[in-house]
């Protein structure tokens, strides 16, 4: 377990994801909290995390969680599904009571088991993600009368991490995954990856708006607001100079950085691996 750091509400948030996928739950945190300073980490030389052994994701969040540390962090968001599902609750055990960790299943969980009547709910995501079960698991446990119906999309991480969305190739690949039977009758359905926001246009369109589509985004924005008013830790002026870090330049990371966040980006590669 790592010392305390020396944290204030003037502290750096850290988040961390595989590759840009994590920049939508940044972008939502930053929209929500302006006022709050960002410590960005993509993963890109493992990129993606959907085809990797829980052993690896665990061993990565565990260096990345210390590396953002270091950094003094008030607070760690893991803004990954696969990470999420794998490595959560290791990384809760190695920061221990030292800041709050916040996952991006946990709140979409709490969320679409509450209010709205859900009678049978999509999940789509990575391999690592489906195959663990944990949104099927977390929300029975709450709701055994919800339908969950899970369904690998292993293409599109990647596809979008290359920078395909929006066009003829995203949308085959999307119409030809969300068309199968598996899928069929559903009345919501869940981004299971931070990386699908990015395709929640061409996703509402195949659809036609007859469904609800829940991207954890906005969700996971809240759920850091509401651990943060509880810690006290809330930023008490603006402090708006983010950081960014890779593990390995991608021209896309830089595109897409600059995309989300608004105003100049210091990019830099941070060789934890070495």
């Amino acid at each position: 377990m790592p010392k305390s750091n020396n944290i204030s509400a003037n502290s750096p948030i850290g988040v961390f994801d595989s590759g840009i996928g994590g920049l939508t739950v940044a972008n939502a945190i930053l929209k929500l909290l302006p006022n709050e300073r960002l410590i960005y980490f993509g993963d890109t030389a493992h990129l993606p995390y959907g085809d990797k052994s829980p052993d690896s994701i665990k061993y990565y969040a565990i260096r990345i969680s210390q590396f953002l540390l270091r950094q003094n962090c008030k607070m760690i968001v893991i803004a990954c599904n696969t990470a999420s599902s794998m490595a959560y609750e290791v990384v809760k055990e190695f920061v221990g009571n030292s800041i709050p960790v916040i996952d991006v299943i946990d709140p979409v969980v709490e969320k679409v088991t509450q209010g709205k009547k859900i009678k049978k709910i999509g999940i789509i995501g990575t391999k690592g993600t489906i195959k663990s079960d944990i949104y099927a698991k977390k929300i029975k446990s709450i709701n055994k009368k919800i339908d969950v119906a899970s369904l690998a999309t292993p293409l599109l991480a990647s596809m979008i991490e290359e920078g395909f969305f929006n066009n003829k190739i995203s949308r085959t690949v999307i119409n030809s995954y969300l068309s199968r039977p598996k899928l069929k009758k559903i009345d919501s359905l869940v981004l299971a990856c931070t990386h699908y926001p990015l395709i929640r246009p061409e996703i509402e369109e195949y659809y036609g708006k007859k469904i609800d589509i829940i991207d954890s985004a906005g969700i996971v924005a809240k759920a850091v607001q509401d651990a943060l008013k509880k810690k006290h830790l809330l930023a008490k002026g603006k402090f708006p100079k983010h950081h960014f870090y890779i593990s390995d330049y991608t021209e896309s990371f830089e595109k897409a950085a600059r995309i989300f966040i608004k105003g100049k980006i210091k990019l830099e590669e941070a060789a934890i691996w070495k």
